[in-house]
């Protein structure tokens, strides 16, 4: 199923980098950024990841959090967290269960070989659990930037 503007966020359980086990649905009345990625650590990755701290101050104004998923360890996680000092939690989805639920687990292809990854995608959940918008294939330039001023209009 592919998910769309206006349909609710499924739930989910994930470990998160503050300790314990996040669920979509306990986020009451707050705006929500998801953004999945690749690999914890790698250039576009990291990137992302820094833009999305840098702003992270002007996004809780905005009554948002950010959270980044991958596919890593919660041990990857809290070195990649603490490297860059990254001031938003992020998510460790071994199993895919996530990645898979929201359609971001697909083919890719990098230097001609062809693979199954994360596709980098984000998702804007707005105040009452539903999609506002979703970013497929993201280019991290500009990207974190991007979704601020889109947490502007909801």
């Amino acid at each position: 199923m592919k998910l769309k503007k206006n349909i609710k966020a499924p739930n989910f359980k994930l470990p998160s980098t503050n300790k314990t086990i996040f669920e979509l649905n306990k986020i009451k009345n707050k705006n929500i950024i998801l953004y999945f990625y690749p690999k914890d650590d790698t250039p576009g990755c990291t990137i992302e990841s820094k833009d999305f701290s840098k702003l992270n101050n002007l996004i809780s104004k905005n009554n948002s959090i950010v959270l980044g998923i991958s596919k890593d360890s919660i041990e990857s996680h809290l070195k990649f967290k603490k490297k860059y000092k990254l001031k938003f939690n992020l998510l460790s989805d071994e199993k895919l269960s996530v990645i898979k639920k929201y359609g971001v687990w697909g083919k890719k292809s990098f230097l001609g070989k062809k693979y199954m990854g994360v596709v980098r995608t984000t998702f804007l959940i707005n105040t009452r659990g539903k999609i506002y918008k979703v970013w497929s294939n993201v280019r991290v330039k500009d990207h974190a930037k991007e979704v601020l001023e889109e947490l502007k209009n909801i």
